[in-house]
């Protein structure tokens, strides 16, 4: 399914996005965090050893529900999976693409062993106030 307008307009924003996998046990994890897109993806770059990640390696399903910072009733919820993942140097540059966009700085975190990776999130549903006007 091909991403919103509204989605990639909230993504490639300075918004924050909070990000549902499901833990071992089926409980639902959900973290604030970055995002950006590509345009046909949402893209969530984390480090391998995190739970999200993790729990993506275990069970591909996720949502992902971007909050606009400026208006609460601007939003959109992808629900999906992880079609793919991109580490090494991309996965670096990545990084501090989102650091610059969120923050005006490369990323200073330390950054571990393993490295970042790229999560790409394909839409098999996505929500929006306009989607749900529509119906």
């Amino acid at each position: 399914m091909p991403l919103d307008a509204d989605v990639v307009r909230l993504a490639k924003g300075k918004n924050l996005a909070t990000v549902v996998t499901l833990m071992p046990d089926g409980q639902p994890q959900a973290l604030l965090t970055w995002v950006d897109t590509d345009g046909e993806h949402v893209l969530v770059n984390t480090e391998p050893q995190r739970q999200r990640a993790r729990n993506i390696r275990r069970d591909p399903r996720i949502t992902v529900l971007i909050h606009s910072t400026d208006d609460p009733w601007d939003w959109a919820e992808v629900r999906g999976r992880v079609v793919g993942t991109e580490t090494g140097e991309q996965a670096r540059k990545h990084i501090d693409e989102l650091s610059r966009k969120y923050v005006g700085s490369d990323y200073r975190n330390p950054i571990g062993p393993q490295g970042r990776v790229i999560l790409k999130v394909a839409a098999d549903k996505v929500n929006t106030p306009a989607v749900i006007r529509r119906r």
